[in-house]
């Protein structure tokens, strides 16, 4: 080690070191702890400054155990380092969405898990149990993200546990935030149900195409690649865990790699106890091309949502796609209607169209004058980069105004139904688990299915692997027509070669051909999602391949009486 290592000098106990370096590490610590998720190229040096010390004072006490312990050294104050380094972990994984940081983070979260650092003392001392309440929660986040369920299920319990034992022990503390935590979470997880998932939310190369082998799109000017993604989403009453909704954190598995096989390994196995061999390489696959980066934001103020946008632009590779997805309720100014399929874009101004000021959503609660609402206005400046935005809200088609913009980039444009489409059998009309239309992008199975009025329960496994056939058959013809037609317009041939992006828009196909066919929806415009540029007549619900793919899958589960499939059909669209 270099002479500035501070074992250098004999004469100064190692007691004195050690709590110098813990200083300086919580000097930096707290410095870094709330920088935004946003400006990386900034972030970056900051981090590896504060995780330089990290790793110095880690190493440190592992080499200097025997004499800390002796002068005093608690396990809880190990385990609080090793819960700050994972905590540094996952925040530079939200930053850059290399898979590796959240690998390391799940490690050192584990160990402090397993190795009980924090159970000593923590019913008499309320400021012990309030960090290792702090590390649950933070640990079941990484476990969320990560899809490690069965350690989900097991932090779960033993969060109940402490927090009882806890308002047993310490009657005069309120513990009220510690119950909404566990309510949160339980929701959460009995909503997000995996039995029905055949295959899982990340881009799998065990099921999807690899991106070698995407057909070539004949149309295609240039190729632009998925470079960063902003995932905005808040409904009042919606499902989330701490500051991540339902609907971001399936758009955010989404948007990630899945190691091939690694979906199908076996459930359960033996923990590594921090060692870092299996968890770091499943989740790690070097053949694999970077995950996007991705900025997940809840509840922004306009300025705060504006500042990481024209951040994000700024950081944009030169044959990069900016991805936004806005998933919100809708705002309408009284008496003023947004613009609508009847009004003529390319002969307006776009700053004339009602629904350029009027068709908003709303990020944040109502009532703060208007600080969380967003208008297609806002987008304006940056549509000057290629943009790929995906709007889930009843006033989605407000921002079809931005395709009248007469400078910048054509904006590809995924919009949601104006309404949710009405589940089969269903009493109470509410979705009770997320975006309907955020559903069919991420788990389009899965969507189809609860559509129809089916749960875990109600499906065989054959059933489901037969389906999933299907439906990806489906998707890759689809692909071939899109990626082969002349009729397909530059701002989707340009990014057709994304892996990514090119299976958002299939899916939104197959949402809009369910959609149109389903009985109850059948005809009616606002059951139906758009998009703009509009796509090629060969891919609408109304062809052959299109009734075909919901035939077949309607068959499979004895559901043919729920939609209408006469060829031919006068389908608003």
């Amino acid at each position: 080690m270099s002479q500035s290592n501070p074992t250098s000098n004999a004469n100064v106990p190692v007691s004195e070191v050690y709590w110098s370096l813990v200083a300086k590490a919580d000097k930096k610590f707290s410095k870094i702890r709330d920088l935004p998720y946003y400006e990386r190229n900034r972030y970056d040096t900051y981090f590896y400054k504060v995780f330089k010390v990290y790793t110095q004072l880690w190493k440190f006490q592992q080499e200097n155990r025997h004499k800390l312990v002796e002068a005093g050294l608690k396990r809880w104050e190990i385990g609080d380092i090793a819960s700050r380094i994972g905590q540094l972990y996952f925040g530079q994984y939200m930053r850059t969405s290399e898979a590796s940081y959240l690998s390391e983070s799940y490690i050192f979260y584990e160990a402090v898990l397993t190795r009980e650092y924090f159970k000593d003392g923590i019913l008499q001392d309320l400021n012990l149990a309030n960090k290792q309440l702090r590390f649950f929660a933070r640990f079941l986040t990484v476990c969320l993200v990560m899809n490690r369920r069965e350690m989900v299920y097991q932090l779960v319990n033993q969060l109940k546990t402490l927090v009882a034992d806890c308002k047993r022990t310490f009657q005069d503390t309120d513990f009220k935030e510690w119950k909404l935590v566990i309510q949160e979470i339980t929701k959460f997880l009995k909503v997000d149900t995996t039995s029905m998932n055949v295959r899982p939310l990340r881009y799998s190369l065990t099921l999807d195409l690899h991106p070698d082998s995407l057909p070539l799109v004949v149309n295609a000017k240039r190729k632009l690649k998925l470079g960063d993604a902003i995932l905005c989403s808040y409904h009042p009453n919606e499902v989330k865990f701490s500051e991540l909704t339902l609907d971001s954190f399936r758009m955010l598995q989404c948007l990630e790699w899945e190691p091939s096989g690694s979906f199908y390994k076996v459930s359960g196995t033996a923990s590594t106890g921090g060692q870092g061999v299996s968890y770091s390489q499943e989740i790690s696959d070097p053949t694999l091309p970077p995950n996007p980066r991705k900025a997940v934001l809840y509840r922004p103020s306009i300025t705060h949502f504006l500042a990481v946008l024209a951040t994000v632009c700024e950081e944009l590779p030169s044959d990069g796609v900016l991805l936004l997805y806005l998933s919100a309720s809708e705002y309408t100014v009284n008496n003023v209607q947004p613009c609508d399929d009847t009004t003529k874009f390319s002969e307006i101004n776009v700053m004339n169209c009602s629904g350029y000021h009027s068709g908003g959503i709303n990020l944040g609660a109502k009532g703060n004058g208007g600080l969380n609402l967003i208008y297609p206005c806002d987008l304006l400046p940056f549509i000057r980069r290629p943009l790929f935005l995906v709007i889930d809200s009843g006033n989605s088609n407000a921002f079809k105004a931005l395709s009248t913009a007469v400078k910048g980039e054509s904006v590809a444009m995924l919009l949601s139904p104006s309404c949710s489409s009405p589940i089969h059998g269903a009493i109470d009309p509410h979705q009770p688990s997320g975006s309907q239309f955020t559903s069919f992008l991420t788990a389009p199975l899965q969507a189809f299915l609860n559509l129809l009025g089916f749960s875990g329960s109600d499906i065989q496994m054959d059933q489901l692997n037969k389906a999933e056939k299907v439906l990806s058959a489906s998707l890759n013809l689809w692909g071939e027509i899109l990626a082969s037609s002349d009729a397909l317009h530059p701002v989707w041939a340009q990014i057709l070669g994304d892996p990514f992006l090119r299976r958002l828009l299939l899916r939104f196909i197959f949402c809009r051909v369910v959609l149109a066919l389903y009985a109850p929806t059948f005809n009616k415009k606002e059951y139906l999602p758009d998009c703009s540029p509009a796509l090629p007549d060969s891919v609408l619900p109304t062809t052959h391949s299109s009734i075909t793919a919901v035939q077949q899958l309607a068959d499979i589960f004895d559901t043919a009486s729920m939609f209408n499939m006469s060829e031919g059909f006068n389908a608003t669209l």
